[in-house]
């Protein structure tokens, strides 16, 4: 068995890689580079024989592991794609919102290749979508190799596969979170007879502090918005629209219930909310924390989505939960923010990762009375409001995924999914931990020999 990083660098980017088995081809997600543009966004595909892969395995539905998918179908049109119900339903709903996405930066951003699919395409790829459940073992067609989904406690959806060939089994990680989140149970990985471990590094480069606990931080996001309010401010919260908008929304039902805010509105929008359709329609039919509760049904404070091309309206003593996560330009996030960040009475609240190269980063790391650029075509903007960091990441601590690993204690493993200096810092931890095992960081392109 090998491997290939599709990847065109090491870097959290356009997930994909290449495993072949006895000669067969297996391609572990199709995702696309969030701040890329047109072709530069997607993976190598180049690298890949036309018409050659015999199975195609989704992850889950965030934009870095599918956004690609259907030009990889595309190019590979006869092959199946697995993955759980969940992240199907999810994935057809981020892909069209993708297109509408790409159609808007066609004129704007002037890319002619945009938009890189269609939705005609997207509904017709959908056919070769095959779901699979967890823990139910399945034989790859065209293949020996055996295939196993285990919950991976990122995203409803969300997966860590195993594979087994010839005695020898492979387990890929995908997004991976080892403690429960408002909705999402902690992962369910096997720990046992497995070779080579492909493991994301997202968070290897943060050190959570030693007294740290889920409760205390959800305590004092609940203290901010409080005093907030009794400034008469409003509370911005950047969520990305999948995972973290209904991860968000639970825990302001929460925040209420135990009566640590007030009930207040809370605005989302579009995408978010059809997102949330999806994540109410598995309600009962996923492992999850709140089994049965229906966000849009239960919630007594949520506010419909603004109807299309209306002006999203500033009120006091309300709670905007928008995308993106990263304030990235264009979004609904970042074109409130203008108007948001100049009042001192209100307060933006990170509760995720921002890259360093995006809108939020700058926002979440500007001093009082600082400009902070928005996006490049506006002028910039003063932040005065309070500006606050919460740990709720989908992601599992480094800490976490190193006790993982040990307890795997595999011949070889692989760091994906993380900036250099996240795969430096566990590629020394590891290395220290398991000196019996290989730790390796694969580069963009390369190839290798898994066993």
């Amino acid at each position: 068995m090998t491997f290939r990083s599709l990847l065109r660098r090491k870097e959290i980017g356009a997930n994909s890689y290449l495993i072949e088995a006895g000669g067969s081809r297996i391609i572990l997600d199709a995702g696309a580079h969030p701040r890329e543009k047109g072709l530069e966004s997607l993976p190598n595909f180049s690298s890949v024989p036309y018409d050659s892969v015999d199975a195609i395995i989704i992850t889950h539905a965030h934009h870095d592991h599918i956004g690609s998918l259907p030009v990889l179908q595309r190019q590979q049109p006869k092959t199946p794609v697995f993955m759980t119900e969940a992240t199907g339903e999810l994935t057809a709903g981020m892909l069209h919102n993708s297109v509408n996405v790409m159609s808007s930066q066609r004129d704007e951003l002037q890319i002619h290749e945009y938009p890189l699919f269609t939705h005609k395409e997207i509904d017709g790829i959908v056919s070769q979508w095959d779901y699979r459940d967890l823990r139910k073992p399945f034989i790859l067609p065209g293949t020996n190799v055996e295939c196993t989904f285990f919950d991976a406690g990122h995203i409803m959806g969300s997966v860590g596969v195993r594979l087994r060939h010839e005695g020898k089994t492979l387990f890929y990680s995908g997004d991976v979170n080892f403690e429960s989140q408002t909705i999402t149970k902690g992962a369910d990985f096997p720990t046992e007879d497995i070779d080579v471990l492909i493991i994301e590094t997202t968070r290897g480069d943060y050190q959570r502090p030693e007294d740290f606990t889920r409760r205390s931080e959800k305590e004092r996001l609940g203290k901010a918005i409080r005093e907030t309010f009794q400034a008469n401010g409003a509370v911005l919260i950047p969520v990305f629209a999948l995972g973290k908008s209904q991860e968000v929304l639970v825990m302001m039902h929460e925040l209420v219930e135990m009566e640590l805010i007030p009930p207040a509105p809370v605005v989302i929008g579009g995408l978010s909310t059809k997102v949330t359709v999806t994540y109410d329609q598995y309600a009962h039919k996923t492992r999850r924390n709140y089994e049965g509760f229906r966000i849009l049904e239960d919630m007594r404070t949520l506010v419909a989505p603004r109807k299309r091309k209306k002006e999203l309206t500033y009120n006091p003593q309300t709670i905007y939960a928008l995308s993106s996560g990263m304030m990235s330009e264009g979004t609904t996030s970042n074109q409130f923010a203008r108007q948001f960040l100049p009042n001192p009475r209100n307060t933006v609240a990170f509760v995720g990762y921002t890259d360093p190269l995006t809108p939020g980063y700058r926002v979440r790391n500007a001093k009082p009375g600082e400009l902070v650029v928005l996006d490049p075509k506006l002028p910039a903007v003063e932040v005065n409001s309070r500006v606050e960091s919460y740990d709720f990441s989908a992601h599992s601590t480094r800490e976490s995924i190193v006790e993982y690993v040990k307890q795997v204690a595999p011949a070889k493993v692989l760091l994906v999914h993380g900036d250099p200096p996240a795969q430096t810092w566990f590629q020394q931890s590891l290395t220290r931990e398991l000196p019996q095992s290989e730790i390796v960081t694969p580069e963009g392109g390369e190839q290798m020999a898994l066993w």
